[in-house]
C-alpha cells in the first residue's frame, strides 16, 4: 500500500491533539460590477457604439450587477450652447432608458459641465442648469460628489473638475476633501473603499497623452490630466488602508498604478478614440470598459474588455 505523506503528517498531527493543517479559505466574491468611462454620447457613430457597449457587458455570462460610470458621458457642453447640449443630454438618456437595466451610479466629467467656456458655450452663468447642475439632474443627484455602501464595501464618487476661468483643473475644492477626510474617518476600518473620479488621482498613461517631454531632462502633465492634489490625497489614503482602489477614465488610456497598498486603475474610454471612425483605438487603447470583482477581505480583480466597437 502506498503511503500518503501528507496523510500520515495530519493523522499524526490529528492524534497528538494538534490543529490539522487546513487551507484558508478563498476570499469571497460579493459584487461584480462594470465600469464604463468616456462614453462621450452625441448623434452619429457614438450611438450605435454605446449601444454595443451596453449590451456587451449586460451579455456578460458572468453578469455584473452595478455599472460605475465614470463620466464625460456626452461629447461636451463645456463650450457647447444650450441647444447642442439638450440634444446630447437627451440621447443619453434615451439610450440608457432604452438598452440598459442595471442600475447606474455616475460622476461627472469636465466634458459633463455646461458652460464652463462662457464665451464658446454663449452662456452668462446664470442660467438655471449651468455648470454641473445640469449633469445633477440627469443623473437623479443631489450633490456632486458623494458616498455609499454595497456589499461590505464603501464608495465614495468624487468631482475632479475644479472650474478656473474659462478652464479646469484636476483637483478637489476645499469642502470636498474636507467632506472626503470626514467620510473616510466614518468609515469602519475593516470595510474596504473604492474611490470614483473622473480624472486620475495617480497614473503612469498620463504621461503619453500628449508630447509632455518639454525638454531632454524634464516631464510636464497638465494640471487638467491628473490630480494637482495628489500628494494630499496620498497622505489622506494612508491614514485609511482600508481604500484598497481608486477607478478613473479621462485619458483614454489604460494603466494600473500600486501605491502604498492603493491600485489606481484609470480604465481606458467606451469612446476609444472619440469614435474616430478611421482609427478606433486612442494609441494602444481600444473602445472598452472594465470588470471590476470585489471580494470580501478588500481584495479586488479588474479586467479591461474590448467590446468590438469597429467604425462603419
Amino acid at each position: 500500500m502506498r503511503l500518503d505523506r501528507r496523510a500520515l503528517l495530519t493523522a499524526g498531527l490529528a492524534s497528538a491533539g494538534l490543529p490539522s493543517l487546513a487551507r484558508a479559505a478563498e476570499p469571497r466574491r460579493v459584487l461584480r460590477l462594470a465600469h464604463l468611462t468616456d462614453c462621450h454620447i452625441q448623434p452619429g457613430p457614438g450611438e450605435s457604439g454605446l449601444v454595443q457597449c451596453l449590451h456587451h457587458v449586460q451579455a456578460q455570462t458572468d453578469r455584473p450587477t452595478l455599472i460605475l460610470n465614470g463620466g464625460d458621458s456626452i461629447m461636451d457642453c463645456f463650450g457647447r450652447d444650450e441647444a447642442a447640449t439638450k440634444t446630447q443630454w437627451t440621447l443619453w438618456q434615451t439610450l440608457l432608458r432604452n438598452e440598459c437595466s442595471l442600475p447606474l451610479e455616475s460622476c461627472i466629467g469636465n466634458h459633463d459641465v455646461w458652460g464652463g467656456h462662457k464665451g464658446s458655450s454663449k452662456t452668462t452663468g446664470e442660467e438655471p442648469l449651468w455648470g454641473k447642475r445640469w449633469a445633477l439632474q440627469v443623473h437623479g443627484l443631489s450633490e456632486r460628489y458623494r458616498s455609499f455602501d454595497r456589499a461590505g464595501w464603501h464608495f465614495v464618487v468624487l468631482d475632479s473638475t475644479y472650474l478656473t476661468g474659462h478652464g479646469y483643473l484636476a483637483k478637489l475644492d476645499e469642502p470636498q476633501f474636507e467632506w472626503l477626510a470626514a467620510d473616510l474617518a466614518a468609515v469602519p476600518a475593516t470595510t474596504p473603499v473604492l474611490v470614483l473620479s473622473h480624472q486620475p488621482i495617480l497614473a503612469a498613461c498620463a504621461y503619453f497623452d500628449g508630447q509632455n517631454e518639454k525638454s531632454e531632462t524634464t516631464w510636464q502633465v497638465p494640471g487638467a490630466w491628473m490630480h494637482l492634489d495628489a500628494r494630499r490625497l496620498k497622505d489622506l489614503f494612508v491614514k485609511h488602508p482600508n481604500v484598497k482602489l481608486c477607478l478613473s477614465g479621462h485619458i483614454h488610456l489604460g494603466d494600473r498604478v500600486d501605491y502604498l497598498g492603493v491600485s489606481y486603475y484609470c480604465n481606458g474610454a467606451v469612446s476609444g478614440n472619440w469614435w474616430n471612425t478611421t482609427a478606433r483605438s486612442y494609441q494602444e487603447c481600444p473602445p472598452g470598459y472594465a470588470l471590476v470583482d470585489l471580494f470580501d477581505d478588500g481584495s479586488h480583480r479588474v479586467e479591461y474588455v474590448d467590446y468590438g466597437w469597429k467604425p462603419a
